[in-house]
């Protein structure tokens, strides 16, 4: 199911049609593959966007314009003093796995462990609501769609469900535009079943018991624009002593700052300038941008990763046991008196996630056909560059040690692997490991050219009349050089892992849809905020049509039923 110019559903269907199958037409979106990471043009856009927003971001912030629109406080207060929410992020990939986890959200209810959790009446989104880049088939596709398609109408009984959303660095990359068009309209839009009420890329929710959330933006994690900090500081004159905040943000600093110390200062000016002051107790902190489920405990505070919403699996098995937060030695002005954190939990398991690890050598070529082309062809050119060195003369001339083509070459390999392994952040030491570390991974690929420069050499068409030369390489060499070069590059990220080089690349190059995760947060009548983490171990990738089926059920019913666990026992949050 391919192409762009598929019908789009209104956003306020009195009726919605129901599709009769899974074509693109009738369900008026693409189902898109997953990304694929690795992809050359992808990751030469990728990184040009990223350079871009990063250089030109403050040019592309349209924050500071969302001070003319509403500055609402939202009460989102349930019934009877009780309140249930969901809490979903990085969703906008594949849409197997995207769709799976909207399939399950947008069920009334879910029993899990023998329990039944009733469908939230608020869902928070994380952030990364699209990938790879923002744009509006972007948001059709990968996520509009999925979720109309999953709840098409307001629920038949009950009340209607509402979406707040912070965005995330994905979001971005257009510098909100889109973002804003799907979650920011005013008046409020729907998104199938579910409606949107907020007006800014930013929120304050007045909860049951005197409960909060706050959901921040930080631009690509740089600062808090004016407009913002005077919209929380005054929906903050509502808080007291006895208040408790659970704040949303974009990305888990708090583990981030293992190699980007910075990570973790917005957040802590935040907490420092707009809750301290008002004496209430900031229990829960939430994020996406990892792509798993992971809390860190300490007295009176959760920090809850749960990045699980569709994208593909990131990694467990490599986070650390303990964190100081904010790190010793935060570089910030001021900053706030450092507190010990545990890590207490994780989805999948260490276990698990070495043995994904592990399986880099099946998945990367598979997900990544134009990354072992893109191999292949540099291997060939710079095998037959080394090789132009080794086949013997028949005019007896002075045989050489270096060449043109082969200086270019191995320029080329050399640089593109370190650029490959660069660092995210700007720590001195973690620059020179990426670099060792990038050098040596583009040598091994030089050391293969040269072994492949040997044997090509004692062919007998490495003197035939060129360009015979170039054509049989590319039709006998260049396939396995591919493939070999791309178990190279697997075998190259499970090692650098163990450095935490391209740790995020090992895992974005499988594009692993299982193990997804999301979390129902029930609100008691008592002030207990009980935080129910629900694993879905397996994506579904075979669907079918309910044409059939009443007005709020899905569109697209998975052929077998998706199983749901507990990636942990419920954590309780008591008054």
């Amino acid at each position: 199911m391919t192409g762009d110019a598929t019908p789009r559903v209104d956003d306020h269907p009195t009726v919605p049609v129901r599709p009769t199958s899974t074509d693109p037409w009738l369900l008026g979106f693409t189902p898109r593959r997953p990304v694929p990471w690795l992809a050359p043009i992808l990751l030469l856009s990728t990184g040009l966007r990223t350079l871009l927003a990063t250089l030109f971001g403050a040019y592309l912030d349209k924050r500071e314009l969302q001070s003319a629109l509403p500055a609402d406080v939202y009460d989102e207060m349930g019934a009877d003093g009780e309140l249930w929410l969901d809490y979903v992020a990085d969703l906008g990939d594949g849409f197997d796995a995207t769709y799976s986890v909207a399939y399950l959200l947008a069920q009334p209810a879910l029993t899990v462990a023998g329990e039944e959790l009733p469908r939230g009446r608020v869902l928070l989104m994380g952030g990364d609501q699209v990938y790879p880049t923002a744009s509006a088939d972007a948001y059709e596709d990968r996520f509009r769609g999925p979720y109309r398609a999953a709840l098409p109408t307001a629920p038949r009984t009950g009340p209607q469900p509402t979406i707040y959303a912070v965005p995330g660095n994905h979001d971005w990359y257009d510098g909100l535009t889109a973002f804003l068009r799907v979650f920011a309209r005013q008046p409020a839009g729907n998104v199938g079943g579910w409606r949107t009420r907020q007006a800014r890329s930013y929120f304050a929710l007045r909860l049951p018991h005197d409960w909060w959330v706050f959901g921040i933006d930080e631009q690509f994690g740089a600062y808090l624009d004016d407009p913002q900090l005077r919209y929380f500081t005054a929906a903050a004159t509502a808080l007291t002593a006895g208040s408790r905040v659970v704040l949303a943000v974009p990305a888990p600093g708090w583990v981030k700052t293992v190699d980007q110390p910075k990570a973790y200062e917005t957040v802590d000016f935040f907490l420092r300038t707009v809750i301290e002051p008002t004496g209430a107790q900031v229990r829960v902190i939430l994020a996406g941008d990892l792509h798993h489920y992971a809390r860190y405990s300490a007295p009176g505070r959760e920090l809850i990763t749960c990045g699980g919403g569709g994208a593909y699996l990131a990694s467990t098995h490599e986070l650390p046991e303990e964190l100081a937060v904010p790190p010793v030695g935060a570089t910030a002005p001021r900053h706030s008196a450092a507190r010990r954190f545990r890590l207490t939990a994780r989805y999948p398991t260490a276990a698990r996630s070495r043995a994904y690890a592990a399986g880099v050598f099946a998945r990367l070529p598979w997900r990544n056909p134009g990354f072992l082309w893109l191999l292949a062809l540099a291997q060939t050119l710079l095998m037959l560059s080394v090789a132009e060195l080794l086949v013997h003369r028949p005019d007896g001339s002075e045989q050489r040690l270096f060449s043109i083509p082969l200086g270019i070459m191995l320029t080329l390999t050399l640089l593109g692997w370190m650029f490959f392994a660069a660092p995210p952040g700007n720590d001195g030491a973690r620059r020179v490991t990426h670099t060792v570390v990038g050098l040596s991974h583009g040598a091994a690929h030089a050391v293969l050219a040269l072994g492949g420069a040997l044997l090509w050499a004692r062919l007998p068409f490495v003197d035939w009349v060129w360009p015979l030369p170039l054509l049989s390489a590319a039709v006998l060499y260049a396939p396995v050089a591919g493939l070999v070069s791309g178990l190279l590059v697997a075998a190259y990220l499970l090692v650098a892992s163990q450095f935490r080089v391209n740790l995020n690349e090992l895992f974005a190059g499988q594009g692993i849809e299982d193990s997804k995760v999301f979390l129902r947060m029930h609100l008691a009548a008592d002030g207990t905020l009980t935080i129910h983490p629900i694993a879905v171990p397996k994506a579904a990738h075979r669907w079918r049509a309910a044409p059939s089926a009443a007005p709020d059920a899905p569109w697209l019913e998975p052929e077998r039923p998706l199983v749901v666990a507990r990636a942990e026992e419920p954590v309780v949050i008591r008054p």
